[in-house]
């Protein structure tokens, strides 16, 4: 895996902590402080300058809200995630649809489609999060990330290739709620990446998939298998 410089944390889950070559700090899905998988170390939130929120569920923006408050990034989403995190005190959000790509200080974002449910828990109420999406980012030194969200494997995951072409994508491998390592192979070989990163696994008994199973599935993809906390930057 070469990042050229990007700096990339692991928070566990489906969290990621991305520091440019230009020093922003991107989050995507931020759940933190609450995600029993983050280190101690790395629950308080230090520094952020852009959101990237890819569905409405607890386990993907169940920090979101307090972390606009403290830090008061750029948020992007779709429109009725985006629209109700403004209610909830954002004040600067930059919402976008699928197939959209918009630029954000230093990187550029596109939202592309994922197949999952959304639903945002807002005391005893569920309200309508818009669709689950994922993100396509490219940074200034030309690398190109996709960051799957919670997902099912698509067959129009052959078209995020075909279009963006990113060599480096974190998949989710956990099952039950999202792919399992079958169907992340089956991904694979529609997006053929250089580096795969898988992310929603072992954070809940149910969640049984592993990097290992998936890499029996692709020996010839890169598999790497981040620990909580750990950040690698080439």
């Amino acid at each position: 895996m070469n990042l050229k410089g990007v700096q990339l944390t692991w928070l566990g889950h489906a969290t990621f902590r991305i520091v440019t070559p230009g020093g922003q700090t991107v989050i995507i899905d931020p759940w933190v402080m609450n995600n029993p998988m983050c280190p101690a170390s790395e629950k308080k939130v230090k520094n952020v300058d852009v959101l990237l929120c890819t569905h409405g569920h607890g386990d993907h923006i169940g920090d979101a809200v307090e972390i606009i408050k403290q830090h008061n990034p750029q948020v992007v989403g779709i429109p009725e995630l985006c629209g109700w995190l403004e209610k909830k005190g954002a004040k600067k959000i930059a919402m976008m649809n699928k197939g959209g790509t918009q630029k954000i200080g230093d990187i550029k974002v596109t939202m592309v489609h994922a197949d999952h449910s959304c639903g945002i828990q807002d005391g005893d109420q569920i309200i309508y999060g818009g669709e689950a999406c994922g993100y396509v980012v490219e940074f200034e030194n030309g690398v190109k990330i996709y960051h799957a969200g919670d997902t099912n494997v698509f067959g129009d995951m052959a078209i995020i290739r075909d279009l963006y072409s990113p060599e480096i994508v974190m998949l989710p491998i956990g099952d039950h709620f999202t792919m399992g390592p079958r169907e992340a192979a089956y991904a694979c070989n529609l997006l053929k990446p250089k580096t795969v990163i898988p992310m929603h696994f072992g954070t809940f008994p149910v969640l049984t998939g592993s990097p290992g199973e998936l890499q029996k599935l692709v020996p010839a993809v890169e598999i790497v298998a981040m620990k909580p906390g750990v950040t690698v930057s080439n």
